[in-house]
This record gives structure tokens, C-alpha cells and sequence, in this order.
């Protein structure tokens, strides 16, 4: 079997957990929500509050994915699924694929509900593309769950996963959230000077050491 069908295979395998887990993903996105409300409500002015609001978005997510990637290993752990999945004939790098992007595709639909809110909330006029926005959205939402995955990996049995993941994840994730904040500030805005085209250079470029670093690591991880 091709690794790319065993990624696919592994894709859908984690999409169903995820389907019968609905609950879950429901809970990732009200602690987003509720960060996005607590901004939202100690701002009142409404000129700063439009300025926020794209850091606020991603802020959100950020927070959200660390929740969402620590119960998800919690979740494998329990039931042992970790264990049974080092016995399938499977290449890690697959599984590592597979996991990444089910979760990366769990904060895109967390994402795409939580943008009308905050755009609502915090009275964002978004006057750019919203082609750019949904390319903003899926890069930096990938950004987030290809270094998550990982680190997921190395901090699922340690004591404290909960508080290990984001000191972990956080630090190596500063480029991608400072790169999609700003390029979805700019689309709000309009991008009157063209700036979106190189926040999404710089997102590509990050998903792409991170997407094949992640791949290369996670299998030497998973036996470890």
C-alpha cells in the first residue's frame, strides 16, 4: 500500500473518531468562543475593538488547538489505541499525515464557524478577498496542527500534558500565528498595499518545514 493511501486510510480513520465524538469538537469551539467573548466584552471601544479582532481569532484557535490535541491523545490512550496502532502494517509518517490533517481539518470548520462571530462582535469590515481569507484560514490553521501533532505525541503520557503541549507548542508556533493574524488583519482592511501575498509566502514556507519535520520525527516518537 503507497503512503499516500495509507495517509488517507489513516485520514479517515481519525474522522470518524472525530464524527463520533462530535461533542468534543463542539467543546473546542465554545472555549474559543469563550476567549473571543471575554476580549470582545472587556473592549468597548468599538476602533480597538475592530483592531483586535483578527489577533483575537487566531488567539482563539491557538488556545483551542492545544485543548483540542491533548483530549485527543487522552482520548487514544484510554482505550489503547496508541499501542494498537505501533501493530498495524502501517508507516508512521502515514499515521503522522493522517492525524494532522483530520486535525488541522478540525480547527478549519472551528475557524470558519468562529469567524462570522468575531466579524460580528468586534465589527470587523472585511473589505479583501474572500478567496485570501479562506487561504489565510486553511494555512494557518495547517501551521497549527502540523507542530500540535507532534508535540501531541511527546507530551500524551508525561504528567501535565495539558500545561506541557502549549509551553512546547507555543514558542515554535510565533511565526505562523504572527503571519496569519496579520494577513487576516490586512484582508479586513482591504490590503491596500498587497501585503497578503507574503504573509501567505511565509505561512507556505512554515507548513512546509513543519509538515515534513513532523513527518520525519514522528515515527522515531511513536517507537520510542
Amino acid at each position: 500500500m503507497s503512503l499516500l493511501r495509507q495517509s488517507l486510510h489513516m485520514l479517515g480513520k481519525e474522522l470518524l473518531t472525530e464524527w463520533r465524538q462530535r461533542s468534543r469538537i463542539s467543546g473546542v469551539f465554545w472555549f474559543a468562543f469563550a476567549i473571543v467573548l471575554m476580549v470582545g466584552f472587556a473592549t468597548p471601544n468599538s476602533g480597538v475593538l475592530a483592531d483586535v479582532s483578527a489577533g483575537t481569532l487566531w488567539l482563539g484557535l491557538l488556545l483551542a488547538s492545544t485543548r483540542s490535541l491533548d483530549q485527543s491523545y487522552a482520548v487514544e490512550h484510554e482505550h489503547g489505541a496508541m499501542e494498537g496502532l505501533m501493530l498495524w502494517p502501517v508507516d508512521p509518517i502515514a499515521i503522522f499525515y493522517g492525524k494532522a490533517v483530520a486535525n488541522a481539518l478540525v480547527l478549519i470548520l472551528v475557524a470558519l464557524v468562529l469567524l462570522p462571530l468575531v466579524i460580528a462582535i468586534f465589527g470587523a469590515d472585511v473589505r479583501g478577498s474572500p478567496a485570501q481569507l479562506l487561504a489565510v484560514i486553511v494555512l494557518g490553521c495547517a501551521a497549527l496542527a502540523a507542530p500540535g501533532t507532534l508535540y501531541g505525541l511527546i507530551t500524551s503520557q508525561a504528567r501535565g500534558s495539558a500545561v506541557l503541549l502549549p509551553l512546547l507548542m507555543f514558542p515554535v508556533v510565533v511565526p505562523a500565528l504572527l503571519a496569519s493574524s496579520n494577513a487576516t488583519m490586512k484582508v479586513f482592511e482591504g490590503d491596500p498595499m498587497e501585503q497578503v501575498p507574503a504573509w501567505l509566502t511565509v505561512l507556505a514556507v512554515f507548513n512546509l518545514v513543519q509538515w515534513s519535520l513532523g513527518g520525519g520525527f514522528y515515527g522515531w516518537l511513536l517507537e520510542d
